[in-house]
């Protein structure tokens, strides 16, 4: 079996090595260089580990793993978009560096390269249920986009509501990857679910965190400003829970923040973030967090093979949970 640095190693190798020889070249260039931004490559590698938990070629669905990945940076790219963000991974956003037409045009063709990436070399016995997976997460995915902005004008949301949410736009999609791994590798159906489930229980708790580290993470470890989501309002799990747990007079300064948008933005961070601290949210997204994750690791436990070909799938679990970016 592969480590998963071997397999990240497969995936940012084979990345690099399409082609892009269609043209105009100019509608090409922004997908190129959206991936060659990098990342973490989570999607495919969750994708080739389930592969290799029962086949020892994971090489033979780079095609499929890296669709996934193309994919996933449609989505980002298209995010960026929607949100007028400037910067990712440290470089321009697609439509800083060209312009908004471009992003929504070569946004629409990396879907596309990514559908085509799918079914290359996609063995015949798999690919209807491949495609099918695909084509339902794609779908379910932007419900989870659109019940996120619908969010953005509500100071209802519930914690229910929440968690479907991330379940769609976030969690379904490292499922996906799972259970897409499952299905080309041949494995039986009750793992390739079991799967499926591992991945969105994984999933919650990774947003979660990332939720989390938004607020309490290391800006020097985390990569970015923390705080960003405080500043723009956004319905996390700790502003709902803060919302839905404060007295009245810790409503009536949240309410307060949440309609204001303050000269020194660290006085609106560090005012937020003192209320979570009394409030006492930050330690039930910490509970939150270990509650999915531990849902993880047991759906992990209950697939049909040896306990020695989990442990790699299981080690890269841990170092996602354990992260601080």
């Amino acid at each position: 079996m592969k480590t998963s640095k071997e397999i990240l190693t497969l995936v940012n190798d084979y990345l690099g090595s399409l082609p892009y020889d269609r043209q105009p070249q100019s509608l090409y260039d922004p997908i190129r260089y959206t991936l060659d931004l990098g990342g973490k490559r989570i999607r495919p590698v969750l994708m080739l580990l389930a592969y290799n938990l029962y086949r020892e070629d994971p090489e033979r669905i780079l095609s499929q793993a890296c669709a996934l990945e193309t994919y996933h940076n449609f989505t980002l790219l298209h995010d960026d978009l929607m949100d007028n963000a400037a910067v990712r991974r440290g470089k321009p956003t697609v439509h800083k560096k060209w312009d908004a037409n471009t992003a929504i045009l070569s946004g629409d063709a990396m879907l596309s390269v990514a559908f085509k990436r799918m079914m290359q070399n996609c063995p015949d016995d798999s690919l209807r249920s491949v495609m099918e997976l695909f084509t339902e997460t794609t779908l379910l995915i932007d419900e989870g986009q659109q019940m996120d902005m619908e969010f953005e004008t509500r100071n209802d949301v519930t914690e229910d509501e929440y968690i479907e949410m991330i379940r769609l736009k976030t969690s379904v999609l490292l499922a996906c990857a799972l259970k897409m791994g499952a299905l080309l590798a041949n494995a039986d159906e009750r793992d390739a679910q079991t799967l499926y489930d591992f991945g969105v229980a994984q999933g919650l708790a990774f947003q979660l965190q990332d939720d989390y580290l938004d607020v309490y993470g290391d800006p020097a470890v985390f990569g970015k400003a923390i705080g960003g989501d405080i500043l723009c309002n956004k319905k996390t799990y700790m502003l709902i829970n803060a919302l839905r747990l404060a007295d009245d007079s810790q409503r009536r300064q949240l309410e307060q923040w949440l309609q204001t948008e303050p000269a020194h933005p660290q006085e609106k961070i560090a005012a937020v973030t003192d209320l979570y601290n009394k409030i006492g949210v930050d330690q039930l997204a910490s509970q939150k967090i270990q509650h999915y994750f531990a849902i993880a690791l047991q759906l992990l436990q209950t697939l049909n093979v040896p306990e020695q070909r989990k442990a790699e799938l299981a080690s890269y679990t841990h170092a996602m949970m354990s992260r601080q970016k």
